[in-house]
This record gives C-alpha cells, structure tokens and sequence, in this order.
C-alpha cells in the first residue's frame, strides 16, 4: 500500500506533453471511452449492503507475489571474511485485485505486481490459479493480469462521474492478508491529487485524480475495490493517508471510468493510448483572477500553449481562461487530466475557455505524446 505523510494542496501543475513528432496518421481515436467488454451480469435484487457485499465479493481476488534478489554471501575464515557466491532469497507481496470480465481478467495496482516474476491470485472460494501479466501503467498505478478460468464472478463498471460526495461505498480487498475483508464509508472528496505516484520511467506524466473515502483500508487492500450501493465497481483502492503505514483516517482510489479506459487499453495494445492538449496551466484562485481580471474565481488559466500540440491547432491561446473539457467542469489539473484521460488519441473534444471576457468554444482534436495520433504498443 502506498503511502503519504500529508493531504498536498494543488498549486501550480504542468500538462508536460512534448509533441516532438507532427503527423496526423490514423490511429487509436475512439467516439467514446474505451470499456473493458463483458458479457451482460444476472440482475441483482439490492435491499441494502449486505446483498451489496454478498453481490461483490467473490469478485475481489488475494495476489501474491514472488521476486528473487541475489545477495552477497561470505564466510568467516581465519578472522578474515571471505566472499562465498551469492544467495538467492524469494520475497513476497500480497495485495488484491478485481476481476472485470468472466473469462479471467484482473484489475489491480501497478505497485502490487510490478517486478513480480510470478504472480499467484487466490479467489474466495480458496482456488490458487497462476496469473499472467498482461500489462501495466505506471502513470496511473494501475496493471492487468489475466488467469485461465472461465465464467468468473466479475464486477462491472459503474460511472464513476456520477459518484457524489457523501455517498455510501464498500470497500473490499485483503488488508493484512485477511482476505475477503468488508469495510463501508462515504465518498469524502473528489478530484485529489496527492502527487504520490512517482514520475514513471516511460516518461508519461503522472495522472492522479483519486475519490477519496473514509473507508478503512490498510496495506494489502491495494487493487481492491470500491462498490457502490448497486454493487458496481467505482474505484480501485491504491493509496492511505498515513503517517505510520496503517490506515488513519482517509483513504484513496482510481475512479472506475480511468480504470476501464486504461484497461481496455492494456487488452488491446499492451499500452495505454494517452492523449494530450498540450497546454501548461495554473488553477486559478483569488490572485490569479484579480491579477488576470476574469470575472469568476474558476478554470484553468494557460500560462503556455506548446506549438503545433491539439490546443494550439484548435486556436487556444496563452491568457485563454479553460472552463470546460468535453463538457465536463475544469477548475483543477486533477479534473482536467482525468477527463482527458477518457480519450485517445484522434478523439476531439469541444474546450469551453474565456479569453477578454468572452466566451469561446473550440474542437481540438487529442494527439499522442509523439504529437500524432498513431497506437503506441507496448
């Protein structure tokens, strides 16, 4: 379980997208937002969160993993020490995941599998199946796995845009190793952005916009799952809020709508399709309105426009004020990024921005970090 020591405001973010490439080739562009195909799940008759949680837990799953390190190994020998070889030592980590479709594919954290040389999940009906990686995105702090087993009970997606705050939610995962453990909260906040994610070696910026819960949760419900009172999955639990490494009074997830898109992505391509506007941005505040002389206290305001990026070609400018991306509210990069993060590349979305005080709406159409909409596999 990933961990924080402090709740961090969101000051001034950067949407580092370096469009090096131009070209507009036919590539991953979709008219809505990927979704992990399914087949349709038994209706089932809700009353209240015990039928929730009788409806969703054989779906959440126990991962373990195996890595080997090599260690010195020296030996005492006359009063000198004297190097032996080295030792081979098998460590484990334990986390949780989410099964998304009936034949077998799994949802969880990236920092749960990644550099595992072999997974193994366990399903709550104590069944041990050997799980293959499928992919990952650092970027997100989500991974696929995949196990050979057909007609599995599965979660499906809920629309986590329409999650409120002050809505009741499960959450489900194996804290401590205690597996199939059951905890229920409310949704706190939306949008966080705790900048917990390490800037990941593929070089995509790192997207984080959590819900954020009162749920308990603590080290080993990472990949979990955060369920609405339909029995949906709505987040993937990743982070606590925690000065000790146990669970103190917050905790975070990956809204589902990201969650499905990345997976989907890493089904299909083995890498996620991300897209940019390529745009730098600051949110706007009191200062920044009164400096600017914009009428609300809202949006986010360009500092910086990168040259022959989707913004640019779309005729925003730097000063232009973004109030909406694709419809959607935008007064935090956290809103702005995991909106974008929905689409790939070829996709066009309409920008809603004030610029001199009057509004203006535009269609730009979403490019790749190489600043061309081609698939990027992995």
């Amino acid at each position: 379980m990933k961990k924080v020591t402090a709740i961090v405001a969101t000051a001034l973010c950067l949407a580092a997208a370096a469009c090096a490439q131009k070209g507009s080739e036919a590539g991953a562009g979709t008219a809505e937002p990927a979704r992990v195909a399914a087949p349709e799940r038994p209706r089932i008759e809700i009353r209240d969160f015990t039928d929730v949680a009788a409806a969703t837990i054989d779906a959440v799953v126990h991962i373990k993993t195996e890595v080997t390190q090599l260690t010195p190994l020296y030996q005492s020998f006359f009063g000198f020490i004297v190097p032996q070889g080295v030792q081979r030592q098998v460590y484990n980590a334990f986390g949780s995941g989410v099964i998304v479709t009936s034949d077998g594919y799994i949802l969880t954290n990236n920092h749960v599998v990644e550099g595992a040389e072999r997974i193994t999940v366990t399903l709550n009906d104590k069944r041990e199946l050997e799980a293959e990686l499928v992919g990952t995105d650092p970027a997100t702090d989500l991974a696929v796995v995949k196990v050979a087993a057909e007609g599995l009970v599965y979660l499906p997606f809920g629309n986590s845009e329409q999650v409120r705050v002050g809505e009741p939610v499960l959450a489900i995962g194996n804290p401590f190793n205690l597996t199939s453990t059951v905890t229920s909260g409310i949704i706190s906040a939306k949008a966080r952005n705790m900048h917990i994610i390490d800037n990941p070696k593929t070089g995509d910026t790192p997207l984080e916009s959590f819900l954020q819960t009162d749920a308990a949760v603590n080290s080993g419900n990472s990949g979990g799952a955060l369920v609405n009172s339909q029995a949906e999955l709505i987040g993937i639990v990743t982070a606590i809020a925690s000065g000790n490494g146990n669970y103190i009074g917050y905790s975070f997830a990956i809204p589902s709508n990201l969650a499905a898109k990345v997976a989907g992505d890493l089904q299909r391509y083995g890498h996620v399709q991300r897209c940019y506007l390529g745009v730098q941005v600051t949110e706007v505040d009191a200062s920044l309105a009164k400096a600017t002389g914009a009428r609300e206290i809202k949006g986010l305001y360009v500092s910086h426009v990168i040259a022959d990026c989707a913004a640019a070609r779309a005729g925003i400018k730097e000063g232009d004020v973004i109030l909406r991306v694709a419809g959607k509210e935008v007064n935090t990069f956290a809103e702005m990024m995991e909106e974008l993060g929905l689409y790939s590349p070829g996709d066009e979305v309409e920008v809603d921005f004030v610029r001199g005080g009057s509004a203006n709406t535009v269609t730009a159409r979403l490019l790749n970090s190489k600043g061309n909409t081609q698939i990027i596999r992995g």
